[in-house]
C-alpha cells in the first residue's frame, strides 16, 4: 500500500469518527473497545450481513470490518497532515521571525519609540508564536496515528502488512514509534485484530490463528511487553463477561474462549509467555488450568490435522502431521492416542460396510464384504510397515498394527467380529486348501477385532468345518464313491485344509445321524433306506459301534415312545398295541440288546412308581396293597410285552421251563430250612400251578435301582401280608383278619424276583423273620431267666410252629437264659451274694464266666476272698 493511502483527508464524517485511544503499557487499558462477543451462529450473521451491506454500499474493506472505519482529521489536523515535517519547522521559523518583527515594530510605535518596550513586544508575540508552533507540533503523533489507523484498516489482509511501511507513516510525521499516542493506536489495532482472530467460545481454532498473529505482531512492530499486555487485556473483558453472565450456556462458551486467548498466547510468546503471560497472577487459574487449556485445544486442532490422513498413508502427509503435532504443542502420547483412534475410526468404517453387506443378502454379498475387510487387513499392515520405517521418528506417533480390543463396545460387537471374521474364512479357505500364505492375513484379523486365540481357532475350525462339509457333498457320489480307498481320500482331504481328522470323524457321524433321523420320520427303515444308510457308513469310514450307537438313540427314541404308549393304555394291552409293539421291534432296525435296555428302562420307571406309592401308604395292609398291584402289573402287561418283543411262545410255557431249572438250582444248602413254613409256601405245588396259570418275567428287575436294604424291607412287608392277611375294621374298635390261602406266597415269591432278590437274600429275610418271631415269643416265656421242663415243652411247639431248626432255637434260649443269669448274678454279686465257691461252681457247670460276670466284680470278687485269707490268718509268710 502506497503511503499517500494512509493520509487522513478532511470529511463530513469526522463528527462522527473514532476518538483517538490513549494505552499505557504497564496499566490496564480502559479505553478498548472491542464489538460484543456473539456465538459462532451470530457471528456468521453478522459478518454475512456486513459483507453484503459492503457489496451494496462499496465502502467498507474487510479492513475496515476488524479495525473501524477510517478516521477524518479535525481542527487543524488536516493543516498538520497537509504540511512535511521540514515545510513544518520552516513555516514555524519563518512565523517566530515575523512575530518579532511585528512584536517589535508594535514595541516602537507603542513605547514612542523605546527601544524596551519594542523589545518587549517582539518578545510577546515570539512567545505566542512559539505556543503556536507547540500546539501545531502536540498534534502531528495524532495525526500519525490516525494515518496509521487509515493505513491498516484499508488493507484487505492484516497479515500482508509491510513493517516497513509502518516506519514510513511515523518517519512521514516525523514521530517515533514509541511515541505513546502512535504506541497506543498500534497496541489497538493489535487488539482489535487478536479479538478478531480469536473464534467465539463454540468454534474451535483453525490452526492459522498463531501465524497469523506473530505476521501482524511483526508488521506493527510491537514489541513482546506491549503484544503481552494486549492479550491480558482481552483475557480481562472475556473474563469479566464471564463473571457478569447468568447463563450456563454462556458460562461454558466464556470458558472455552479463554482456554483458547491462554492456549493462543502462550504459542504467539513461546517460552517467553512464562513470564509475559501472568495467568495465574491476574486471573487466579492454576497450572492445571493451564495444561487443560493447552491440552484440549492442541487436540481440537491436531484432530482436523488428522482428517488429512487416510487408508492410503503418505509419507509427506505423515511428516506434515507431526510438524503440526510439534507446532500445536501435543504431547507425543496424546498424538499417538489419537492417531491410534482415527486409525480405528477408518477401519471401524469398513467393517461397518462390511457387515451391512453381508446381512443385507445382495447377490455377490460375501465377495464384496471380503474386499472390504481386505482393505482394512492392507491398511494395518501398512501402519505396522511404517511403523519400522528407518524415518520413523519423523512421521506421525501413533503408527503400528490396530486392535479394537478393549473398546467400550467390544463385548456388544464380538458377535459381529465373529461373523465377518468367520464369513472371510469360509470365503478364503473355500478352495479346500490352508497355507502360510492364507493363514497370515486371518491372524492378522484376529489381532484386529481382539479376538482370543482359542475364540478364532474355534471360529476358523468351524469355517474348516463347513467348507470339508461342502466338498463331502460335492464328491460323496463322485469321486468319494468311486475311490478303492475312502479313508485315504478323506485323510487327503483333512491334509489338505488341516482339518482336524477327529472332528471330521464326528461330522460324519453327525450327517449320519441326520440321515437316520431324516429316515426314520415315518416310523421304520425300508430296505432302500438301509442301503442308504451303510452307504453313508461305508464311504465316510464310520465304526460299527458309533453306527450302533446312533440307531440305539434314534430309533430307540421312537421304540421307547411305543412301548410307552403300550403301557399306559387306557384300553390295555390289546391286540393293536401288540401289533404295533411287535412292528417297531422288528422295523426300526434294533438289535435285542438295544431293545431290551431300552423296555427295561421304560418298565422299571414304572415300577419305581409303584413302589413310591408303596412307601408312602398310610400303614402296612395299604402298602401290601400297592405291592400286589406291582406284582399283577408285572404278570399282565410287563411279561406279555416281553414275549412280544422278544418273540417268544406263551409266556407261561416259558415260566414252566424257567420254573423247573429255577427249582434246580440253588437246592444244595437250603435243606437245612426246609422247616420254614412260609419259606416252603412259596414253593407252590401243582395244584396252585395250575390255579395260578400265568407267572412273571424274571429278567427286568428293581436290583440296581434300590438299595438290597430297601428291597428286604418291601419283601418282609408283604411276608407279614401273607401271613396276617388283610385286616377288616368294624364297630365298636375290633377288627376280622381275612385268612389267606397259599396264592399269596407265589406273588410273594413273583415280588422277590421283580426286587432281584435272589434265593439267598429272600432266604434271609424269612429267616430273619422266623427268629423275630421265635424271639419274641421265648423272650416272655423265659422272663425269669429259668428254663424249666414245662417251660422247654412250650418252647419246643413254638418252634415247631415257626419252622426254626432245633439248632437255631437252642442258640436262641441259650442266649436269653444267658442274658437274663447274667443280669442275676451281677444282682447277687453287687450285693455280696455270689463268693468264689459259686463261681467255681459256674465254672464246673460249663457256664462262660466271661459272659456272666464282668471282668471288674471277678476282680472284686477275687480281691475279697484274698482279704478274707489274710485277714483269717489262713496265709502265714
Amino acid at each position: 500500500m502506497e503511503l499517500a493511502l494512509a493520509s487522513a483527508k478532511p470529511s463530513p464524517r469526522a463528527a462522527g469518527a473514532f476518538p483517538p485511544l490513549i494505552f499505557s503499557p504497564l496499566k490496564p487499558f480502559p479505553l478498548l473497545r472491542f464489538p460484543p462477543r456473539r456465538t459462532a451462529a451470530a457471528a456468521l450473521r453478522l459478518r454475512l450481513r456486513l459483507r453484503a451491506a459492503a457489496a451494496d454500499a462499496g465502502e467498507t474493506s474487510p479492513g475496515e470490518e476488524v479495525f473501524g472505519a477510517r478516521r477524518e482529521l479535525t481542527g487543524i489536523q488536516p493543516l498538520v497532515e497537509a504540511l512535511p515535517p521540514a515545510a513544518r519547522t520552516a513555516a514555524e521559523l519563518a512565523v517566530a521571525a515575523a512575530a518579532v518583527a511585528a512584536g517589535y515594530g508594535i514595541g516602537l510605535r507603542a513605547g514612542g519609540g523605546s527601544r524596551a518596550v519594542a523589545v518587549a513586544g517582539a518578545a510577546v508575540l515570539c512567545a505566542a508564536s512559539v505556543a503556536g508552533a507547540a500546539a501545531v507540533n502536540s498534534v502531528v503523533p495524532e495525526v500519525a496515528a490516525v494515518g496509521l489507523h487509515n493505513y491498516v484498516a484499508g488493507h484487505d489482509d492484516p497479515t500482508n502488512l509491510d513493517n516497513g511501511e509502518v516506519e514510513a507513516i511515523a518517519k512521514k510525521y516525523g514521530v517515533s514509534t514509541q511515541d505513546d499516542a502512535f504506541k497506543a493506536e498500534l497496541c489497538d489495532l493489535y487488539a482489535r485484530y487478536l479479538y478478531s482472530v480469536l473464534p467465539p467460545g463454540d468454534e474451535d481454532l483453525k490452526g492459522t490463528e498463531v501465524q497469523a498473529i506473530i505476521k501482524f505482531k511483526s508488521a506493527l512492530g510491537l514489541d513482546d511487553v506491549d503484544a503481552a499486555n494486549m492479550h491480558m487485556e482481552i483475557g480481562r473483558r472475556i473474563y469479566r463477561e464471564r463473571l457478569e453472565t447468568s447463563d450456563r450456556d454462556a458460562d461454558m462458551e466464556q470458558r472455552r474462549a479463554f482456554q483458547k486467548l491462554i492456549y493462543v498466547s502462550n504459542l504467539v510468546f513461546g517460552d517467553a509467555s512464562v513470564f509475559l503471560l501472568p495467568w495465574k497472577r491476574l486471573f487466579g487459574v492454576t497450572d492445571s488450568q493451564i495444561d487443560i487449556a493447552m491440552r484440549e485445544n492442541a487436540k481440537n486442532l491436531y484432530s482436523v490435522q488428522l482428517k488429512s490422513i487416510g487408508r492410503g498413508l503418505d509419507i509427506g502427509t505423515l511428516i506434515e502431521v507431526r510438524r503440526a503435532q510439534l507446532a500445536y504443542k501435543l504431547s507425543d502420547e496424546i498424538a499417538a492416542e489419537m492417531f491410534r483412534e482415527h486409525a480405528k475410526q477408518l477401519v471401524q468404517e469398513n467393517i461397518s460396510s462390511a457387515l451391512d453387506i453381508l446381512k443385507s443378502r445382495i447377490p455377490d454379498s460375501l465377495t464384496q464384504a471380503v474386499e472390504e475387510v481386505n482393505i482394512v487387513i492392507k491398511f494395518n499392515s501398512l501402519l505396522t510397515t511404517l511403523s519400522k520405517h528407518p524415518e520413523a521418528d519423523n512421521f506421525a506417533r501413533g503408527l503400528g498394527p490396530i486392535s479394537l480390543a478393549g473398546e467400550d463396545d467390544h463385548d456388544r460387537r464380538a458377535d459381529d467380529f465373529k461373523i465377518l471374521y468367520k464369513a472371510y474364512a469360509t470365503e478364503v479357505l473355500s478352495d479346500g486348501i490352508v497355507d502360510d500364505k492364507k493363514l497370515s492375513p486371518l491372524n492378522e484379523l484376529r489381532n484386529i477385532f481382539g479376538l482370543g486365540k482359542r475364540e478364532a481357532e474355534g471360529i476358523l475350525s468351524d469355517a474348516k468345518a463347513h467348507i470339508y462339509r461342502r466338498t463331502l457333498a460335492k464328491s460323496f457320489n463322485t469321486e468319494l464313491a468311486s475311490v478303492h480307498s475312502k479313508a485315504a481320500f478323506l485323510q487327503t482331504l483333512c491334509e489338505k485344509l488341516q482339518f482336524d481328522p477327529e472332528l471330521a470323524s464326528k461330522m460324519h457321524e453327525e450327517i449320519y445321524r441326520q440321515k437316520l433321523q431324516q429316515f426314520v420320520t415315518d416310523g421304520e427303515l425300508s430296505k432302500e433306506e438301509v442301503e442308504a444308510l451303510m452307504a453313508f457308513q461305508v464311504r465316510l469310514c464310520i465304526p460299527q459301534e458309533t453306527v450302533d450307537a446312533a440307531h440305539t438313540e434314534i430309533c430307540g427314541q421312537l421304540f421307547e415312545k411305543v412301548v410307552k404308549e403300550a403301557i399306559a393304555s387306557v384300553d390295555g394291552y390289546n391286540a393293536d398295541r401288540r401289533e404295533a409293539v411287535r412292528k417297531a421291534a422288528q422295523s426300526l432296525n434294533l438289535k435285542t440288546e438295544a431293545v431290551m435296555t431300552i423296555f427295561s428302562k421304560a418298565v422299571r420307571k414304572l415300577f419305581l412308581s409303584y413302589i413310591q406309592r408303596a412307601k408312602e401308604a398310610g400303614n402296612r395292609i395299604e402298602t401290601a396293597k400297592e405291592l400286589k398291584k406291582l406284582i399283577s402289573f408285572n404278570i399282565v402287561v410287563v411279561t406279555e410285552l416281553l414275549a412280544d418283543i422278544k418273540g417268544e411262545l406263551s409266556p407261561v410255557a416259558e415260566t414252566e421251563a424257567s420254573s423247573a431249572a429255577s427249582e434246580s438250582e440253588g437246592e444244595d444248602g437250603e435243606h437245612e430250612w426246609e422247616s420254614l413254613d412260609t419259606l416252603r409256601k412259596t414253593r407252590p405245588d401243582k395244584e396252585l400251578k395250575e390255579k395260578l396259570r400265568k407267572s412273571s418275567q424274571k429278567e427286568i428287575t428293581l436290583k440296581d435301582d434300590i438299595p438290597l436294604r430297601d428291597r428286604a424291607e418291601l419283601y418282609e412287608t408283604y411276608l407279614m401280608f401273607c401271613i396276617t392277611g388283610e385286616t377288616t375294621n368294624v364297630s365298636f374298635g375290633t377288627a376280622i383278619s381275612t385268612k389267606k390261602d397259599d396264592s399269596e406266597f407265589l406273588m410273594l415269591k413273583q415280588l422277590g424276583d421283580i426286587l432281584g432278590l435272589t434265593r439267598k437274600e429272600a432266604q434271609d429275610v424269612h429267616i430273619k423273620f422266623a427268629e423275630k418271631a421265635f424271639v419274641q415269643q421265648a423272650e416272655v416265656i423265659l422272663a425269669d431267666g429259668k428254663l424249666t421242663e414245662a417251660k422247654a415243652d412250650q418252647l419246643a411247639k413254638i418252634q415247631k410252629q415257626v419252622g426254626l431248626p432245633t439248632e437255631h432255637a437252642q442258640k436262641i434260649i441259650k442266649g436269653i437264659t444267658t442274658t437274663k443269669l447274667s443280669s442275676a448274678i451281677e444282682a447277687s454279686v453287687a450285693r455280696g451274694q455270689i463268693g468264689i465257691q459259686q463261681v467255681r461252681g459256674l465254672k464246673e457247670a460249663n457256664f462262660q464266666l466271661d459272659s456272666l460276670i464282668a471282668e471288674p466284680q471277678r476282680e472284686s470278687i477275687y480281691r475279697k476272698t484274698v482279704e478274707e485269707l489274710f485277714s483269717s490268718g489262713y496265709c502265714k509268710g
